[in-house]
């Protein structure tokens, strides 16, 4: 099984507060684990302080636009998610059209539709190791549904979770959070 580019959907009796709720985008899955970014819970972070920081002004595209907060793992590091690929310093190729980079050369470029005409940035990221995941799913705590870049760009964040359980054609007030007694 390889989740890549794929949206994992918290299901709603996800237990984890980090995670419930969550779209998780997969930008790797493999033997070795998966890695992704949360897609729909903004940190209080907003990308005008991004590029401020970098010491450039914001482009308009992304002017009051938040960052993710991506997962729990190294919330001290920006994740740029991203199309196209391009040529960037550190950079994990999803698919043939994304890309994610974590090198600080694209905050540069991220204003230039020529460099990069989509992106979501997150701060952290979530990661499993081997067999965990599968796990995870074996236990029902997440759908899967293979990725949808209008969801990942383009919606806001708030619409990304009901957004990716219509792709299923599912809501997620349709599934129970508890087993009920008679």
């Amino acid at each position: 099984m390889n989740l890549t580019d794929h949206f994992l959907i918290a299901m709603p009796n996800m237990e984890d507060p980090f995670f419930s709720d969550s779209v998780v985008y997969l930008c790797e899955h493999n033997d070795e684990g998966a890695l992704g970014i949360v897609i729909n819970k903004p940190s209080p972070v907003t990308m005008d302080l991004v590029f401020e920081a970098a010491g450039t002004e914001t482009p308009d595209q992304f002017k009051g636009e938040w960052v993710m907060m991506g997962g729990p793992v190294q919330i001290d590091r920006g994740f740029v998610v991203h199309t196209p690929p391009g040529n960037w310093q550190s950079s994990l190729l999803v698919n043939d059209e994304i890309a994610m980079t974590t090198s600080r050369d694209i905050i540069e470029q991220l204003g230039k539709a020529e460099n990069v005409e989509k992106a979501i940035v997150s701060i952290g990221y979530s990661n499993w190791g081997a067999g965990q995941l599968e796990g995870e799913l074996a236990d029902n705590s997440w759908l899967t549904v293979p990725a949808d870049q209008h969801i990942l760009f383009e919606l806001p964040y708030e619409s990304r979770y009901a957004a990716a359980f219509a792709k299923l054609g599912v809501s997620p007030a349709t599934l129970m959070k508890g087993a009920g007694h008679a």
